[in-house]
């Protein structure tokens, strides 16, 4: 035991003096620079795009006279935001200009006339106006479109892996990005570290997390005998099983988040799946759908909505009043359409023999009752943590950690099959998606439906929102609902500022409801999808982008119908 704890520690170390290292060498070739004088005078600014979204990585240069080398040059920090110094000497020559430059936009310069400069002397400081920086749409915007159009072909044709399939397409893009720029600058998209920080890495902490505390419980018998409990109460009936299921997963999915939940609920509707000797996919797809749909309910309940409460201020109470009887009503309509569409599937199962019913009742023994106590108590504390951890800046991400930390610690399982228990798999998926996103977000495909969706509703209200629905609505099938709700949250305030009559965050709400519905169209639409279908898999059940499409996409436009109806009603 002391010596794999010695290999982390080791490993731990190396790490930490790999960021270390590496950050300092970002810092020296590309950040921020450090003003030498610090009373020396000084431009600043703020770099934005059409959207008001900050431009990162913008490179600003200062120019004197008539010199081609720049006397001095910064970035654009994360929020948009430079300090750019002039030396004394270059101030003195009487003409100064600032140039800027960013990959897939176009570049700008700005001469400051004589009153510029005047007060730049008086002051020690000017500002430069805040005006939009245009997008530039070169053969790099068209290669991460085609790349990214190419990989959902071959996820939906089944010709790769949903997993190679992504990393052949980032592979594409960093080719482009690296080798195609040295024949054309125009090829380049993103450099690796940029790709980096388009990955959510709290979704992808959150996921491991929760992985390693299910595969800590898992092994207490707690699965068989929610499988049990769930069988008791629906009487054995295939058809009230599943919306038993559907229930649970839902309530779930509002107060844990629904990623977290299909991390529960997979593994024991599998088990319930196989003990009615019936395929587990009639019974686990209604829950993903239900998961998505429950989720709009709270705050917490999916990521799109941590994103829309924290940009729009939108609490956890107002989430639930002016959104929770939308998703009653669509849930209603999931429900029914559940039953139409596998009511043959439903039929044939098993209906608890009672072999059946012995078996389960055998299977439902909790074999570990300390290890499943331990657990209880960690997942109290996270619960509480899930549910107010948001007031004081903590992510479910961390929560996730932490609650795995102190669970392996306590109980101290073997490592090694803990750290197997991670479906990589999955995680390299997501990050791989995240960095294909990513790349159509830096050539600007996004902005743009975003510009269209805007320029179309003008200040119609009832448009607008529809449109919201149902635009957020596809295009999350198309690209994940988190990348595309990021994207989309300066549209919908600029179009609440806009419009005279969309108060009370009304568009917000629409834009919640069409990211989370519109999420299960696809495999790839939302987060919980992905989880559930990467667990069924290694169940030995595969989940195909095609079958996905096939049951997901109806049961996208019914919830949609029922979302897009409260919103009219509500609002």
């Amino acid at each position: 035991m002391r010596k794999h704890w010695r290999s982390i520690v080791l490993l731990l170390g190396v790490a930490l003096i790999f960021v270390w290292s590496t950050g300092a060498g970002f810092a020296q070739e590309g950040g921020p620079q450090v003003r030498e004088n610090p009373d020396a005078p000084t431009i600043t600014g703020l770099l934005i795009d059409s959207q008001n979204r900050p431009v990162v990585g913008a490179v600003l240069k200062v120019l004197a006279g008539d010199e081609e080398e720049p006397v001095n040059e910064t970035e654009s920090q994360p929020s948009g935001a430079f300090i750019l110094s002039v030396p004394e000497e270059a101030l003195a020559v009487g003409h100064l200009a600032v140039e800027v430059e960013r990959p897939h936009f176009k570049p700008r310069s700005y001469d400051l006339t004589n009153e510029d400069l005047a007060n730049l002397e008086e002051n020690n400081t000017f500002a430069l106006p805040a005006e939009p920086m245009e997008r530039e749409f070169t053969l790099a915007f068209w290669v991460a479109t085609v790349t990214f159009a190419g990989v959902l072909l071959l996820i939906a044709l089944e010709v790769l892996h949903n997993t190679l399939a992504a990393l052949t397409g980032v592979a594409i893009v960093f080719a482009h990005s690296y080798l195609g720029a040295l024949v054309s600058e125009n090829l380049f998209i993103f450099n690796f570290e940029r790709a980096i920080s388009y990955v959510d890495w709290e979704v992808i902490f959150l996921i491991m997390g929760m992985m390693i505390i299910m595969a800590i419980v898992e092994g207490s018998g707690i699965f068989q005998w929610m499988a049990y409990f769930a069988y008791r109460v629906s009487r054995g009936k295939p058809w009230g099983l599943v919306l038993v299921l559907m229930f649970i997963t839902a309530v779930a999915s509002a107060f844990l988040d629904n990623v977290t939940t299909m991390l529960l609920m997979t593994s024991i509707t599998i088990r319930i799946a196989l003990a009615l000797e019936m395929n587990p996919l009639p019974l686990l797809m209604p829950e993903i759908f239900a998961s998505n749909v429950g989720g709009i309910a709270t705050l917490i309940g999916t990521p799109t909505n941590i994103l829309i409460g924290s940009f729009a201020g939108i609490s956890f109470t107002q989430f639930v009043i002016n959104l929770t009887p939308g998703v009653l009503m669509a849930m209603a309509a999931l429900a029914l359409y559940v039953e139409l569409v596998w009511f043959r599937a439903y039929r044939e199962a098993t209906s608890g023999t009672p072999e059946l019913v012995k078996r389960l009742e055998d299977q439902s023994q909790i074999t570990q009752p300390d290890e499943l106590r331990k657990a209880g108590w960690v997942g109290l504390g996270m619960l509480i943590l899930f549910l107010f951890g948001e007031q004081f800046h903590l992510t479910a991400a961390v929560t996730a950690i932490m609650g795995a930390t102190a669970l392996l610690v306590w109980i101290r399982p073997d490592m090694e099959e803990m750290i197997e228990a991670v479906d990589w798999t999955t995680l390299v998926f997501f990050m791989s998606l995240f960095m294909m996103v990513g790349a159509i977000q830096e050539v600007g495909l996004l902005a743009r439906v975003a510009t269209l969706v805007a320029d179309f509703v003008g200040t119609d209200l009832k448009l607008a929102m529809i449109m919201i629905v149902w635009v957020g609505a596809f295009m999350s099938m198309a690209v994940d609902n988190i990348p595309f709700t990021a994207a989309m949250l300066p549209v919908v305030g600029f179009l609440s500022e806009q419009i005279p009559a969309a108060e009370g965050k009304m568009l917000f709400y629409a834009l919640s409801v069409g990211a989370a519905m519109g999420g299960n169209g696809t495999l790839i639409g939302s987060s919980p999808n992905l989880v559930a279908a990467g667990i069924a898999e290694r169940a030995g059940y595969p989940i195909s982008y095609g079958t996905f499409l096939k049951y997901g996409f109806p049961a996208a436009i019914v919830t949609l119908s029922m979302g897009t109806l409260w919103l009219l009603i509500r609002f």
